[in-house]
């Protein structure tokens, strides 16, 4: 039974896995720099969401059905990934709507009055992010995608990996043991250890979509994820 539990965990962390940049791709092509944080950190909270739903279903069915702990967030799963196939835009382009400003409110001031102008006899662009009254014809680029190497070479990668890393290690900790821990503690039965372990998700909703807020007004990304870094670990002691 456990080597059969094995290979299929690792394909499942394999699928799972494809989700992530290819979804943060999609968000990055639909909103601009202007506030991203907070954009970011609504988005994100499906994370937690997510560990709270399965949470609450895998409480629902350990005593009583534990197989069903598996199939029904699978089947949600399955479902989730049919909708986005189908019905997921990747680009504004696609529908004819105009595409986010990448860079700052600052340097487009200029940019933009002058792209209006050289444009108007072929889109009517009414306001930022509206539907084009007289879309031109789409010319998309192609551009090659980044090789490994060069992802690594960016500023600012390695090091927000390596924050990523060590949060994840924790967070994932706390998803897994959290549960057992509350049983064994606090004596709880397992489906009231796995309501009281969400509470640790609900704080990752607010937690992160504070943070979007905060870099967006200050500008300062790392600043804002080394403060809460450094502000979770002591938190972790005093559970500990």
């Amino acid at each position: 039974m456990l080597s059969a539990c094995f290979p299929l965990q690792v394909l499942n962390g394999l699928m799972q896995t494809t989700g992530w940049p290819a979804v943060v791709a999609c968000i990055g092509n639909w909103f601009g720099k202007g506030k991203r944080g907070f954009i970011m950190g609504v988005w994100n909270s499906h994370t937690s969401v997510g560990n709270i739903l399965g949470s609450l279903i895998a409480g629902a069915f350990v005593s009583s059905a534990w197989g069903l702990s598996f199939i029904v967030p699978g089947l949600i799963i399955a479902s989730t990934g049919i909708l986005c196939f189908f019905f997921l835009v990747e680009k504004p382009e696609h529908i004819n709507c105009t595409p986010p400003q990448h860079h700052s409110e600052k340097e487009s001031d200029g940019d933009e009055t002058e792209s209006v102008t050289n444009n108007s006899s072929h889109v009517d662009r009414v306001a930022y992010g509206s539907i084009s009254a007289e879309p031109a014809e789409a010319v998309e680029q192609h551009t090659e995608a980044i090789s490994f190497s060069g992802a690594l070479s960016i500023p600012g990668v390695v090091e927000f990996s390596l924050c990523l890393l060590f949060a994840k290690l924790v967070s994932y900790t706390f998803l897994y043991w959290l549960p057992l821990y509350i049983s064994n503690v606090a004596h709880f039965d397992a489906k009231a250890a796995g309501d009281m372990s969400t509470l640790f998700d609900v704080g990752g909703i607010v937690g992160g979509i504070t943070a979007g807020l905060v870099s967006d007004y200050t500008g300062g990304r790392a600043t804002t994820c080394c403060v809460m870094l450094l502000t979770a670990a002591p938190m972790v002691s005093v559970v500990s």
